[in-house]
């Protein structure tokens, strides 16, 4: 009875913790940053001021912006200029959806003029968290390096992938994952739209998309092609998880430190440290 009770008592507490975060959270920074600022600047006069681009060849419902993010010295984020929540937006699921992972991917030029330099694609991943795991409601996508130990991890794991997910027999970050391999198109982003992938994958997932966070991780294939492995985690309470895959990710690209030249960034404008370091309630078990 009493370990009963420890536990009710020790949920009751992360769940009011949690939307005691959410509270303090302005989960519509970015979409206001985007909305009130980026959009209509580029609108305006062609400058993208405070991103550093917005693209709207597929019009506004179909753009993004790209911004630079005030944790990292290379971070950057994609964000649609159409109000979509999260990976839960079921837009994100038509046929005619915007390919949102395939501009991110393009986006890294931002992260190697910054830098001054080509960066191995290797050492960069792309990641989205669930929207337990995020304090924004402005859908965006992290663009930034792969945490070392987890690129060994994967490096270590690749061969045994396909085009089919499995579950990886570690734990990446202390959270368990679910992978699969995906190669690369023409242009270097994935042939696949990961967010269709889950769902079709997975069949949970499609049933509730927002407790899943996703990384697209850029490696090269067994096959020698390049390509990228595309990881899901299912945020639970009882596992202690958020699906803030952003865990994948390591924001001071140490791996590049050596041969720095950008500079840090000062005065950028996303405005947490990690997503997951104010998050929403925690997730139904």
């Amino acid at each position: 009875m009493k370990t009963t009770l420890k536990i009710a008592t020790g949920l009751l507490a992360a769940l009011a913790l949690g939307y005691s975060a959410l509270l303090w959270a302005d989960s519509d920074a970015l979409w206001n940053i985007i909305s009130r600022q980026c959009l209509p600047n580029q609108q305006a006069a062609g400058q993208p001021a405070p991103c550093a681009e917005v693209d709207l060849s597929g019009g506004e419902a179909g753009g993004y912006a790209v911004l630079k993010d005030r944790n990292g010295w290379l971070q950057y984020l994609l964000i649609p200029t159409v109000r979509l929540s999260g990976i839960e937006s079921p837009e994100l699921l038509n046929e005619r959806a915007p390919d949102y992972w395939g501009a991110a991917w393009r986006a890294r030029s931002f992260l190697e003029q910054r830098y001054g330099r080509a960066i191995p694609r290797e050492l960069l991943s792309l990641t989205i968290n669930s929207q337990y795991g995020r304090t924004q409601n402005q859908l965006h996508i992290h663009i930034s390096c792969t945490d070392a130990t987890v690129r060994q991890q994967l490096e270590d794991l690749k061969d045994s992938l396909s085009e089919e997910w499995r579950e990886l027999p570690v734990e990446l970050q202390g959270h368990a994952y679910w992978a699969r391999a995906v190669a690369a198109k023409a242009d270097g982003g994935p042939e696949v739209d990961p967010f269709k992938a889950l769902a079709a994958g997975q069949p949970e997932a499609g049933l509730d998309m927002g407790r899943y966070g996703l990384a697209l991780v850029a490696t090269r294939l067994a096959d020698g092609r390049d390509g990228f492995i595309l990881l899901s985690s299912r945020a639970s309470l009882i596992g202690a998880n958020r699906a803030s895959v952003e865990e994948l990710q390591d924001h001071g690209c140490p791996a590049l430190r050596a041969g720095e030249r950008g500079a840090p960034a000062n005065g950028s404008y996303a405005l947490r440290r990690r997503d997951n370091h104010s998050a929403p309630a925690w997730p139904p078990a």
